[in-house]
């Protein structure tokens, strides 16, 4: 299958991470816990059998974006299908923060999970995270965007009027919640987090949404596949929100699993993604709002350069216990 992504680097800052793409690539690096000794970025499964892990049940947990509630229906009957591929229970973990979903896996406690865009290279880093899958379009286009949103009368109108004020961002491990627009913000509009504007955070890209929509923040960072889901579920009207700023497209959520899996139980896991009849599910009523249909697969070091250059960028460290 083909993949095809919409386009993969910020606006203005396309130029700025290019150069340092091959750097970026080369300085990306493991846990001293795990080994690659293939090259591709990502933890090996361990040679010794031993170590292996065979779980009884599934532990599931989806990036932590919205209502865990929410998402526990959407993905029951994608679980249910995943236990009839593997021959085991799976279990839906609902988490409140992407470093709570990463400590989970990295202690053993989550088997398979998707793990937002800029939290990615973390999981890979410090949980021994296997990213394999992605959603993406009929055509096999995906990804999402960045936008910079307000609400009508804030008195910012364009991304300049932030200079001075205070820019709500989402978490530190979130791609578009603070990631991109920080280098955005410096590459692009000369503009220093906090230099020359106030950060703070909300915790979720719904929080920010729903901060702006009711006024609570002036101006925020956020996935627009957050927003437009909310938009289209009733939960805020559409005139709540003004957009000043929308970059080109990202990768979206990954999936994958730990490390530490059998083999056999991996390879079942993938076959389980794959497999998936998306029509009449939940999923596809959930995520065919984003125009999303399919799983496919991808891998960590090629279609998260992007964002392994914005962490270099904005000069990230993995800092791994």
């Amino acid at each position: 299958m083909q993949l095809m992504s919409r386009s993969l680097l910020v606006g203005g800052v396309a130029a700025t991470l290019a150069a340092g793409m091959s750097q970026a690539q080369a300085e990306f690096s493991l846990s001293d816990r795990f080994h690659d000794a293939d090259g591709d970025l990502v933890a090996d499964i361990p040679e010794d059998a031993s170590q292996w892990r065979d779980p009884d049940t599934l532990v599931f947990a989806y990036t932590p974006v919205e209502d865990p509630a929410v998402y526990a229906e959407v993905w029951d009957g994608f679980l249910e299908h995943m236990e009839d591929v593997t021959g085991k229970k799976v279990q839906f973990f609902p988490v409140q923060s992407n470093s709570a979903q990463i400590e989970a896996m990295r202690a053993g406690r989550l088997h398979v999970a998707g793990f937002n865009t800029g939290s990615n290279p973390l999981a890979v880093a410090c949980a021994g995270y296997r990213p394999f899958a992605m959603m993406a379009a009929e055509d096999g286009s995906f990804g999402y965007e960045m936008e910079i949103i307000t609400h009508p009368g804030s008195g910012i109108d364009e991304v300049e009027d932030i200079r001075g004020n205070t820019l709500t961002h989402t978490s530190e491990t979130s791609n578009s919640g603070f990631k991109a627009p920080t280098a955005l913000m410096a590459s692009e509009f000369g503009m220093v987090s906090g230099e020359d504007y106030d950060v703070d955070f909300s915790g979720k890209h719904d929080n920010s949404v729903l901060g702006v929509a009711n006024r609570d923040y002036a101006v925020a960072t956020v996935a627009n596949s957050v927003k437009n889901r909310m938009i289209d579920r009733g939960v805020i009207d559409a005139d709540q929100i003004e957009v000043i700023y929308q970059s080109d497209t990202f990768p979206t959520t990954s999936y994958g699993t730990a490390h530490d899996l059998a083999p056999e139980l991996q390879e079942a896991i993938q076959e389980a993604f794959f497999s998936f009849d998306w029509e009449g599910s939940a999923l596809e009523e959930e995520f065919g709002r984003n125009g999303e249909e399919q799983f496919i697969p991808i891998t960590f070091q090629e279609h998260w350069a992007v964002i392994r250059q914005i962490d270099e960028a904005n000069g990230v460290e993995y800092a791994c216990q």
